[in-house]
């Protein structure tokens, strides 16, 4: 990959009923291009529309990729793919860190009658996370707008070492930095 490529990586962290939406553009040759900030609600339904309006406030037609840290941020703030790919007409990659049978079982124990349903619908659309080898490390992917091979490609090229994609994990710190500023202000 082109050491100019660019990705959006998307993390999040929280305290409280709201969650700190960190995005960080990153080069594929690890040079950090830019952040951006917002908030989605804990336990609500708006992630997706939070992550689409981090990429519009950016203004930014090199993003060539958007990673989201899972698919579940904020408390089962479920990240609809599909929906975040039409709403940005860019290639989503959505990186979880630890194998899992799925979201359903506790879906259903945080939530109950429509508010389970719905989270529910929205993540039985979700494309299959795909195991990806990087290295010793292994992350699973769920993509959008490019294929198998592209998305593994992806991931490996903005990895530098361990298992985290560098967009993510300097989503992830600037996140955790926000979040613990707005506590002591």
């Amino acid at each position: 990959m082109k050491a100019g490529v660019r990705a959006l990586g998307v993390a999040e962290s929280y305290r409280g009923d709201v969650s700190t939406l960190a995005g960080v553009v990153v080069r594929a040759s690890r040079v950090v291009d830019g952040f951006c900030f917002n908030t989605c609600t804990v336990g609500g339904t708006d992630s997706t529309d939070s992550i689409a309006s981090l990429f519009s406030d950016l203004a930014r037609e090199d993003i060539r990729y958007l990673m989201v840290s899972g698919i579940a941020p904020a408390w089962f703030n479920i990240v609809d793919l599909p929906r975040l790919y039409d709403l940005t007409d860019t290639p989503i990659l959505s990186v979880t860190f630890e194998e899992s049978a799925g979201l359903e079982a506790a879906i259903r124990d945080a939530f109950e009658g429509e508010e389970a349903d719905r989270r529910l619908e929205t993540y039985r659309t979700q494309p299959v996370r795909r195991r990806v080898t990087i290295g010793d490390e292994t992350v699973y992917v769920r993509a959008v707008g490019l294929d198998t091979s592209e998305a593994t490609d992806v991931v490996r090229a903005f990895t530098p070492e361990g298992g985290r994609p560098e967009p993510l994990r300097v989503a992830r710190l600037a996140a955790r930095s926000v979040d613990s500023f707005r506590r002591r202000s």
